[in-house]
C-alpha cells in the first residue's frame, strides 16, 4: 500500500490517529491481534519474564493485553521508534515509554499519558554508528577521493525515491548509493559506469558510509535518522511515506535539521551549497548533532534493570 497507492494509506493512516475512531480500531486490532499471535502469547507465558521491551506497536499491544488480563505480571516497556507518535502506540498496561525528543513526550502527553511515564532518551541505534572512526583510513578502504564532497544517497529497502534521476543530476559528485534490495535498480546505476559514484545493493557496513560522507539524502524512517544524527550528518529528505515519515521531518524541520518537499533541481543546489559554504555545512552538522542521543541503547537499558 505505501508503494503503490501512497494517497491510500495516508488516509488510513490519518483516520486511525483519530480520537473518534479509537473505540472502534482498537477493538478490531485486539480481534486481529489475538487470532494471529498465539505464538508470541505462548512464548511470553513459557519464559515468565520481568520485563519485555517491545519496540512495535504490535507487540506493544498484544503484551499490553496480556498484563491488564493477568497473564503477565512483569513490567512492559516500550521504545517508540518514530520522532513523531501515532495513536496505535498507545496501550493500557505500558509501563513506561522511551521516545525520540522532547516533543514525543508532549505528543504522548496531549493523548492522555501520563507524563511520569515516558522518558526521553533517543531511538536506539547499534553503537557502532555512534564510534570515532578515521574518514581518510575508510575512505582509502572504500577506494574513493580522500579530499572530495561526498554524499550517501540510501533509499528503502525497496529501493523507492528518484534515485536516478538524482545520480543523474549529481554525475559530478562523489556519490554513495544505496539501492538496497532493489536489484534492477542497482544494475541500472552500475550500468553507467560513472567512476564518481559507487553503487552498493544491501549493505552492512553502513556505519563506515556515514562516517566518511559529508551529507545524507535519505529517505525519512526513524531509525536511519536516528544512524545519521549519531554521525552528525546533515540531511536532505525525499519521497517520505506520508503519516509516519512526514511526521518525522516535521519533527526534526523544528529542531533545525534537514531539508523536505524539494524537487530533485532543489536537493541539487542544495547540496551544491553545502559544497560552496563550509560555515553552513558545519551549521548543519552541528544542529544534528545536538538532537543525536548516542548514549540511547544505555539509558533505556537503565530503565530496564
Amino acid at each position: 500500500m505505501v508503494g503503490k497507492l501512497p494517497k491510500l494509506w495516508a488516509v488510513f493512516f490519518d483516520i486511525t490517529d483519530r480520537a473518534w475512531a479509537q473505540p472502534l480500531f482498537q477493538g478490531t486490532r485486539r480481534i486481529y491481534n489475538g487470532s494471529n499471535t498465539s505464538p508470541l502469547v505462548k512464548f511470553i507465558k513459557e519464559n515468565n519474564f520481568d520485563v519485555i521491551m517491545t519496540a512495535h506497536f504490535l507487540s506493544t499491544e498484544v503484551v499490553g493485553y496480556l498484563r491488564r488480563s493477568g497473564q503477565f505480571k512483569g513490567k512492559l516497556v516500550t521504545v517508540v521508534t518514530d520522532y513523531d507518535v501515532h495513536k496505535i502506540w498507545l496501550t493500557r498496561g505500558v509501563d513506561e515509554y522511551c521516545v525520540a525528543t522532547d516533543f514525543t513526550k508532549s505528543r504522548l502527553v496531549d493523548m492522555g499519558v501520563d507524563a511520569g511515564k515516558i522518558f526521553v532518551t533517543g531511538i536506539p541505534v547499534d553503537e557502532k554508528f555512534c564510534q570515532q572512526r578515521d574518514k581518510a583510513e575508510l575512505r582509502r578502504k572504500l577506494g574513493v577521493d580522500l579530499a572530495a564532497f561526498t554524499v550517501l544517497l540510501s533509499t528503502s529497502s525497496f529501493g523507492f525515491g528518484p534515485i536516478e534521476e538524482l545520480a543523474e543530476k549529481l554525475k559530478d559528485v562523489q556519490l554513495f548509493i544505496i539501492s538496497g534490495n532493489n536489484k534492477q535498480l542497482k544494475e541500472r546505476l552500475a550500468a553507467k559506469n560513472n567512476p564518481k559514484h559507487k553503487i552498493f545493493g544491501f549493505v552492512d557496513n553502513m556505519e563506515e558510509l556515514m562516517a566518511v560522507s559529508d551529507v545524507m539524502l535519505t529517505k525519512p524512517g526513524g531509525l536511519s535518522i536516528s544512524e545519521a544524527l549519531a554521525n552528525g550528518l546533515p540531511l536532505v529528505f525525499f519521497s517520505p511515506i506520508p503519516g509516519q515519515e512526514t511526521g518525522n521531518v516535521r519533527v526534526l524541520a523544528a529542531n533545525g535539521v534537514g531539508d523536505s518537499d524539494k524537487t530533485v533541481d532543489e536537493m541539487a543546489t542544495i547540496l551544491k551549497e553545502y559544497t560552496a559554504s563550509p560555515a553552513k555545512l558545519a551549521a548543519a552538522r552541528a544542529a544534528s548533532l545536538k538532537l543525536a542521543k548516542p548514549n540511547a541503547v544505555r539509558d533505556i537499558i537503565s530503565r530496564l534493570i
